[in-house]
């Protein structure tokens, strides 16, 4: 009896204190307009620094670390206390207010790794990744029941070992009074309180090598539930206690350690950056000052640590700021998604683009084709653990919504799969109809895949089509798909060498003298939050990144290179823009479209790499609208159309339309194009072999016109010809000129040269023989 007498007199004495600590109209009034605070804003949760705790009484806050049940339900009541005496009837709207803490934990900062038996009864802070997530149920707090036979009703209060109390109560409903009456439960009078259990796992990159990593339960109540999802990284304060584990009903000597949370913050980055008044002002004036060069400004800026791709920057740049969406009125949507495709050889920095989108986009999930299913790209259904129904999961595609999907190794997919994902890319949605669900579900991202050609490298002998070896139903939802070729160019292969030969001798200011710390050392760094230091979001924002010889080269002409800090917030304003098409832009882009199908129907001296269909039509529109984006413009104009037809024309066909002389004279230190195909560029040595091998697609295309001509007895006695010459040169291999020479000799009815081509195009058709660089090999 004694015992129980000291608990109430520590409990009132641990009350009083905490009252003392909120009540501070005395001292500055923090935390009494906090809870003014708490009231307008109809919430029953006060986050507290544990930090201004331990300076107003510091052996009560140590008391608070070390003893967390009986402390946080003083500390909670204490709260209560204080609440009905600002607000009584607020404070009869609910049946308990709670804590949360937050600051600076010392040696109770740990990961679930670290979280021992040392620790149990404690407040801890724990870090980590959420993989897991259960589905939100109610769980009784107080039932009430009614008696018809005494015309009386009655109470009972539920407890349970994640509860703050000692004791854990009976979980049974009553059914019968003290004589034996039976009892009515009235629902609607009981109060509930919402509950989930989440998986708290180790962050992979902290994680000791060669070990997995490890996780933690933890219990959310009430206002907690739900304000996470799986694959956020967070911090979550609480105590740590074990449940009796029990097997064949009977108690058994193991435990099942859980947390219960009482405050939780999420880590990972914020989906909408932190604005001042100066950085809108800074991003204003810098689309006002370089109106006619920020989008060009901009792509330069993407990646600046990959050399050239220059068209694919842009690309990328529009998807990032992406098209306007339309909701017709007969409910129909036309999405502003840009979807890219980049295919391409190996060791051409498609991965690394990808990596950079990642760490740009606001909202951006990164996936691989081999490690994919389409059930995990879109939705899921999966069975409950602990109740065993149905429930529906998300994919990556549902979780980035209105954000981008990253997808390496596309090609490595199956066909299954990748149909999949037809309906996101267009449609915008996922729609499940399996094990009795039937749910749709909004996907509305933009895709950026990369992929290798069938071949593993781009063979040039074989039309694109064939390289890439998909279907024209899936190239089609791509707005572009550029090919990446891994060429060899002298020049250019200077340039590469010494743009990756800075980067690795670059070295971080920031980074220490001597050896490296090694990965799963003994010092496990955690991320600290000091509130007490100064907020670094208020620091000022840099346009463009401090010049470096190392990073940025030593040439004379200096590009400025934008940071990435700025690019993010820009690209997050410029989206919010909404441009208007013109009737001018209109009409250039319906003459563009229009001049894209003949191209694609003639298709005489053109290689494309994707079919050209309606969708195209779309595609230019959203690219347009996106240029104007980057320009902060209101209205889509001619400029933006022109860009977007030269981006569409150098995706589609591997080549940009000729460049007028103005334009041409202001961009003459461009490199050469080795797809612009206009007859004023010089040609410089080391890219004659591609010229020869888009010579060789042309000729292609002109020699099956050309096999319809050739009749058969004409064919025939052209094969015998051939082969008479190879048998009388005693060769394998027999030129162009010296074939027609030796055909045609002592011959009245010659061969034309185009005859011949239709002819050598039929046999290579029929392996057996190749033509290459007008030089033809028997096979």
């Amino acid at each position: 009896m004694a015992t129980d007498v000291g608990d109430d007199r520590e409990m009132r004495e641990a009350q009083r204190d905490y009252l003392d600590f909120l009540d501070d109209d005395q001292d500055q009034g923090i935390y009494q307009s906090k809870v003014r605070d708490m009231i307008s804003e109809n919430k029953a949760r006060l986050i507290v620094n544990i930090n201004d705790l331990r300076r107003r009484n510091e052996a009560r806050a140590a008391k608070l670390m070390n003893n967390a049940f009986e402390e946080l339900l003083a500390f909670q009541r204490a709260l209560k206390d204080l609440v009905a005496s600002v607000d009584g009837t607020y404070a009869k709207q609910y049946e308990e207010f709670f804590i949360g803490l937050e600051g600076s934990f010392g040696s109770k900062h740990v990961s679930p790794r670290t979280l021992t038996s040392r620790l149990l009864g404690s407040m801890v802070c724990v870090e980590g990744i959420i993989t897991k997530c259960s589905l939100v149920r109610p769980k009784v707090v107080r039932s009430v029941h009614y008696c018809p036979a005494t015309k009386k009703t009655m109470e009972r209060k539920y407890t349970d070992l994640t509860s703050l109390d000692a004791f854990p109560s009976s979980a049974i409903y009553p059914t019968k009074d003290e004589e034996n009456n039976p009892l009515e439960t009235e629902f609607g009078l009981s109060i509930y309180k919402d509950h989930q259990t989440i998986t708290v796992q180790e962050m992979p990159e902290k994680a000791p090598a060669g070990q997995l990593p490890r996780s933690v339960d933890i219990i959310l109540d009430n206002d907690l539930v739900d304000a996470v999802k799986p694959g956020d990284r967070v911090q979550v304060v609480g105590t740590y206690r074990c449940l009796p584990g029990k097997k064949g009903g009977f108690t058994s000597g193991t435990f099942r350690t859980i947390m219960i949370a009482c405050h939780i913050k999420q880590m990972t980055k914020e989906v909408s950056p932190c604005f001042t008044a100066d950085d809108v002002a800074k991003i204003r004036n810098f689309s006002q000052t370089r109106s006619k060069d920020v989008f060009d400004q901009l792509a330069r800026s993407l990646a600046p640590s990959i050399h050239g791709h220059e068209y694919i920057k842009k690309a990328i740049l529009c998807m990032l700021l992406g098209g306007v969406e339309k909701v017709l009125e007969n409910g129909s949507r036309i999405r502003g998604d840009i979807n890219i495709l980049l295919i391409g050889d190996p060791s051409v920095a498609k991965s690394q683009l990808l990596r950079y989108v990642l760490h740009t986009a606001p909202r951006a999930i990164p996936t691989t084709g081999r490690g994919s299913s389409g059930v995990g790209l879109t939705a899921a259904v999966t069975t409950d653990q602990e109740t065993g129904e149905r429930r529906l999961e998300a994919g990556a595609m549902v979780l980035a919504d209105r954000g981008v999907v990253c997808i390496d190794e596309f090609d490595k997919m199956s066909d299954m799969d990748r149909t999949a994902i037809h309906e996101v890319m267009e449609q915008g949605r996922v729609t499940i109809a399996k094990a009795g669900i039937h749910a749709r579900l909004n996907a509305r991202c933009s895709v950026l895949a990369a992929a290798n050609p069938v071949y593993g490298r781009y063979d040039q002998y074989k039309t694109p089509m064939d390289n890439i070896g998909l279907q024209d139903s899936l190239l089609s939802r791509f707005d572009l798909l550029f090919i990446m070729l891994d060429q060899m160019d002298p020049e250019q292969d200077r340039e590469i060498s010494d743009h990756v030969l800075r980067m690795h001798r670059y070295r971080d200011p920031r980074e220490q003298e001597g050896a490296a710390m090694a990965l799963g050392g003994t010092v496990d760094v955690l991320a600290t939050d000091d509130p007490d230091a100064a907020v670094e979001e208020h620091e000022e924002l840099q346009i463009y990144e401090k010049h470096n010889n190392l990073l940025h080269g030593s040439k004379r002409k200096r590009d400025k290179i934008v940071s990435k800090e700025f690019m993010r917030k820009y690209i997050h304003i410029a989206k919010a823009v909404t441009p208007v098409l013109t009737e001018e832009a209109a009409n250039h882009i319906a003459e563009e479209y229009s001049r894209l199908r003949s191209q694609e129907q003639l298709g005489a001296d053109l290689a494309r790499t994707s079919p050209v269909t309606a969708r195209t039509l779309e595609t230019l529109i959203r690219l347009s609208t996106a240029h104007a984006k980057a320009r902060m413009s209101k209205a889509v104009e001619l400029q933006d159309s022109e860009v977007a037809v030269e981006l569409v024309q150098f995706a589609y066909f591997k080549k940009v339309g000729v460049v007028s002389a103005g334009r041409r004279g202001s961009q003459g230190s461009e490199p050469y194009s080795p797809y612009d195909f206009s007859e004023d560029q010089e040609v410089p040595e080391s890219v004659c072999a591609c010229v020869r091998v888009c010579a060789c697609v042309r000729l292609y295309f002109e020699m099956s016109r050309l096999l319809s001509c050739l009749s058969s007895p004409r064919l025939k006695e052209f094969k015998s010809s051939l082969f008479a010459v190879f048998q009388s040169a005693h060769a394998q291999s027999v030129k162009m000129s010296a074939l027609m020479d030796d055909i045609n000799k002592e011959r009245q009815n010659t061969f034309a040269e185009a005859e011949v081509r239709g002819a050598l195009a039929r046999m290579q058709d029929d392996n057996q023989v190749m033509v290459a660089d007008d030089i033809i090999f028997l096979i």
